[in-house]
């Protein structure tokens, strides 16, 4: 099975333009992750509150790496903080700009704006499987932060620690390409963090999603 680009022409920009799913992530053994696109394409709410108010209280630069169809980074912009989205998709970034927000069809490997710089990055609704490499994910986050700066990070609700091939599966059993995932809870996620420079600052859970607060050190 040969590894291609995720997201760019499959169903999940699909169902980024129209706003709908059902969508799955499929492993190669056949079980299935649902993804919640229609929470996130609906406005922030929720768990999202709690992210957003760590940001504002930052009052610095804010980078969303996998941003979506926008809705952070439009809410944040809404409240004053400066963002910026960073997506692999077409479809998600003209969805975020449309909101009103800035973003960038970047994937978080490629040259950035302003590395080094930002006081805070997001890595929300399972993206710190961007890659299916957790260790260099972590590790990019953290050269993109300023010094002291803050990496916000969703992870798993269980304690598990995998990395897979996936396809994102769309209605009517359409697959996209394969490409490699990583799942991580709070344990596996903090002690990869140590080696990319990283330490806990602060936990919390939220409506039934986890969260850390990273420190770049």
């Amino acid at each position: 099975m040969s590894l291609a680009a995720p997201w760019v022409d499959d169903p999940f920009a699909e169902a980024v333009r129209t706003g709908f799913g059902p969508l799955w992530l499929r492993r190669e053994d056949g079980r299935r992750l649902h993804l919640d696109i229609e929470r996130w394409c609906a406005p922030a709410a929720g768990a999202d509150h709690s992210l957003l108010r760590r940001c504002a209280r930052l009052a610095a630069p804010v980078l969303d790496l996998g941003c979506g169809p926008g809705r952070l980074v439009a809410e944040l912009l809404a409240l004053g903080v400066p963002a910026l989205g960073v997506d692999v998709t077409r479809a998600a970034v003209a969805r975020t700009v449309g909101l009103g927000g800035a973003a960038l069809c970047r994937s978080v490997f490629d040259r950035l704006p302003a590395e080094g710089r930002w006081g805070a990055a997001l890595l929300a609704d399972g993206n710190l499987g961007i890659g299916g490499d957790p260790d260099a994910l972590l590790r990019r986050s953290a050269e993109l932060l300023a010094p002291d700066g803050l990496l916000l990070v969703e992870v798993e609700p269980e304690e598990v620690d995998e990395r897979a091939v996936v396809r994102v599966e769309g209605p009517d059993g359409q697959l996209g390409p394969a490409f490699p995932w990583a799942r991580l809870g709070t344990a596996a996620t903090l002690r990869r963090s140590r080696a990319a420079g990283l330490t806990e600052a602060e936990r919390w859970t939220s409506h039934g999603r986890r969260f850390l607060a990273l420190r770049k050190s």
